[in-house]
């Protein structure tokens, strides 16, 4: 095939579904453009949410961090304190209990703060379709009249 192609006969079936296509001629141009506006409005503000999100995550992230290297060099403080071999074993034990604890409930909070960004993404552009497929629908009916 030739690029750039003559036709769309040039791009075999796919461009007869195209040459073929009758596309409706667009009723209300100033509505259009304000839908496509509010579209990009849309886009534009889901995105600042997941941005805004993933800002906090990290924010968060990098608390855990520097809480986890604190308890850490408490954990080893206190790990040199303890002589009996026994004493020692249980005390690590509890410091990876209390580890391990810590962390599960971390990671459910950064889970959490993730879900809530991307929820609220979401439900902006859901709403934003529902008020799209609204539109559509009276450019349809209006169109039809």
């Amino acid at each position: 095939m030739a690029f750039p192609p003559k036709s769309m006969a040039d791009f075999g079936d796919f461009g007869k579904l195209f040459a073929d296509m009758k596309l409706p001629a667009v009723p209300d141009m100033e509505a259009f453009v304000n839908a496509s506006r509010r579209n990009m409005e849309t886009l534009t503000a889901a995105n600042k949410v997941a941005l805004e999100g993933a800002q906090a995550v990290g924010r968060r992230h990098m608390e855990i961090l520097q809480q986890s290297m604190a308890e850490l060099t408490e954990a080893v403080r206190a790990m040199s304190s303890v002589e009996a071999p026994q004493a020692k074993a249980a005390k690590q034990a509890e410091l990876l209990k209390q580890a391990y604890e810590r962390t599960v409930a971390n990671m459910k909070e950064l889970g959490d703060l993730i879900q809530h960004s991307n929820a609220e993404a979401v439900n902006l552009l859901n709403a934003r379709f529902a008020e799209a497929m609204d539109e559509v629908k009276a450019l349809a009916d209006k169109s039809g009249r």
